[in-house]
C-alpha cells in the first residue's frame, strides 16, 4: 500500500509538469496563429477585393460573393499595366547592377583597409538624412537638359543616390566575414589584390551580394517620389501606376487591389528566401570593425 501511494505521489508532479508544458506549447501556437492572422489579413482582404464584382466592393466581407477575374483581366490585358510592371523591373535591375558594381569594391575597401575610418562609414549614409525634396529640382534639371526626363534612366539615376550607399553599408559586414587568409593565399599563388577580390572574396560573399541585391531591388521597386517627378506616361513605374487608380471619380478599388497584389507578391516570395541575410547585413556595417 505504501509503495502504491508513493508511486501515485511521484506521478502527480510529473503530470503537472506535462500539463504546464502542453499549456505553454498551446499558448505559443495560439500567439503564432494570431500573429499570422494579423499579418495575412490585409493580403486576404486585398485578394478578396480583387475578385469582387464592382457592386460588391463596398461590402466589408471576405466571403459571400461570386468571385470574378474581371478586375485581373482589365488591369493586365485592358490597360498598359504590364508596361509599368516592366518599367519597374528595368529600373530595379539597373539600380541593383550599378549599386553592386560600385558598392562591392567600396565595401571591400572599408572592411579590409579601414578606408576613411569609422566616420566615413556613417558619412556615406548622409543621403538618408536629407529629404528627397531637396534633390528633386537638381535631378529634374539634369534630366531635362540631358533629354532623359520621362524615362526610366532618370528614375534609376535618382535611385542610385540613396540605394548605392546603403548597398555599400550592407556589404561591409559580409566582407568582414570572409577570412583574410583566403585572399592572402591567393596573392601568394600569384594573384594581384584585384584578382584575389574577384576570384576569391566575391564568390565567398555571394550570399551577401544576393541579399544586398534583393534589398536594393525592393527599395527601388517601392520608391514613388522620384518616379512621380521624373517619369510619366509610358515610363511610369508600379507605385505611380497604383496611385493612378485613385481618380476624381473615386478609388477603383478592385483594380487597385489587383495592382497591389501584382506588385507585392514577387518581392514577398524573393524576400522569404534571403531574410536571414538581410537581417545580418543591415547590422553588419555598423558593428563590424
Amino acid at each position: 500500500m505504501t509503495t502504491v501511494t508513493r508511486s501515485w505521489a511521484m506521478a502527480i508532479p510529473a503530470r503537472r509538469a506535462l500539463t504546464r508544458r502542453h499549456l505553454g506549447i498551446g499558448l505559443r501556437l495560439s500567439l503564432l496563429g494570431l500573429s499570422a492572422f494579423v499579418v495575412l489579413f490585409p493580403f486576404l482582404w486585398v485578394l478578396a477585393a480583387s475578385l469582387k464584382p464592382p457592386v460588391e466592393l463596398n461590402r466589408p466581407s471576405l466571403w459571400g460573393f461570386t468571385p470574378t477575374m474581371a478586375n485581373w483581366v482589365e488591369v493586365w490585358l485592358g490597360s498598359p499595366f504590364s508596361r509599368y510592371f516592366l518599367n519597374s523591373i528595368v529600373v530595379g535591375v539597373l539600380t541593383v547592377g550599378i549599386s553592386l558594381l560600385v558598392g562591392a569594391p567600396a565595401a571591400y575597401a572599408f572592411s579590409r583597409f579601414r578606408t576613411g575610418g569609422t566616420w566615413l562609414r556613417f558619412l556615406i549614409l548622409a543621403a538618408q538624412m536629407l529629404p528627397p525634396a531637396l534633390f528633386i529640382i537638381p535631378f529634374f534639371l539634369m534630366a531635362y537638359y540631358t533629354g532623359l526626363l520621362d524615362t526610366v534612366w532618370a528614375v534609376a539615376a535618382a535611385h542610385l543616390t540613396f540605394i548605392a550607399p546603403l548597398v555599400t553599408w550592407f556589404l561591409i559586414g559580409f566582407f568582414e566575414d570572409v577570412p583574410r587568409d583566403l585572399e592572402e593565399q591567393a596573392m601568394v599563388d600569384g594573384c594581384t589584390r584585384w584578382q584575389a577580390f574577384l576570384r576569391v572574396v566575391l564568390p565567398a560573399a555571394r550570399p551577401g551580394l544576393g541579399a544586398a541585391g534583393l534589398f536594393a531591388f525592393i527599395m527601388s521597386w517601392n520608391e514613388m517620389f522620384y518616379a512621380l517627378m521624373l517619369a510619366g506616361g509610358h515610363s511610369k513605374t508600379l507605385p505611380v501606376a497604383i496611385a493612378g487608380y485613385w481618380t476624381f471619380r473615386g478609388v477603383e478599388l478592385g483594380k487597385m487591389s489587383v495592382a497591389i497584389l501584382s506588385a507585392a507578391l514577387p518581392v514577398l516570395v524573393a524576400s522569404f528566401f534571403v531574410q536571414r541575410f538581410l537581417i545580418r547585413g543591415l547590422g553588419g556595417g555598423a558593428i563590424k570593425g
